[in-house]
């Protein structure tokens, strides 16, 4: 079998095609530093033909009940659609196929959750830079939790 270079298929048993990504998943908590984790889900969602969600969690303040805090999240989730649809313009623009959607939460369960309920083949999602010489530190983070719970392979980008 001949491949071209960054070809993005895998060759079933019938010699068909397949995708070896059609549904992408890309967690972003809305700053410049995810600039990156964008452009390299597009690169692969174009290069793959698959379909991208763009996917924020507005973090629950733990100990306090949702009723208590409903206006502050209210204004935080109408600020992340803006930030998303802009976002999804990106990629539209460049035909790849988007949505996004949004809630309030812990990150990495609802990155989960919303991964296995959207069947995502892919993760893509940015990562701090680790320093060798910190033993351990930065295993707390959002990234190696989804990284290690999700069933799906993640892709950090840093």
């Amino acid at each position: 079998m001949m491949r071209q270079h960054g070809e993005s298929v895998a060759r079933t048993g019938r010699n068909r095609r397949a995708k070896l990504f059609s549904r992408i998943l890309v967690p972003i908590d809305l700053s410049r530093r995810n600039v990156r984790p964008l452009k390299v889900a597009a690169a692969l969602a174009r290069q793959a033909g698959a379909s991208v969600t763009l996917f924020h969690v507005v973090h629950e303040v733990p100990g306090l009940a949702a009723g208590e805090m409903r206006v502050f999240y209210d204004r935080l989730l109408e600020m992340s659609r803006g930030k998303l649809s802009r976002a999804a313009k990106a990629f539209a623009a460049r035909g790849i196929a988007v949505r996004f959607d949004m809630c309030v939460g812990e990150p990495t369960r609802e990155i989960v959750r919303v991964a296995a309920r959207g069947r995502a083949d892919l993760i893509v999602m940015g990562s701090h830079k680790v320093d060798p010489r910190r033993r351990g530190a930065g295993w707390g983070t959002t990234s190696y939790k989804v990284g290690l719970l999700c069933a799906c392979p993640v892709l950090l980008v840093k």
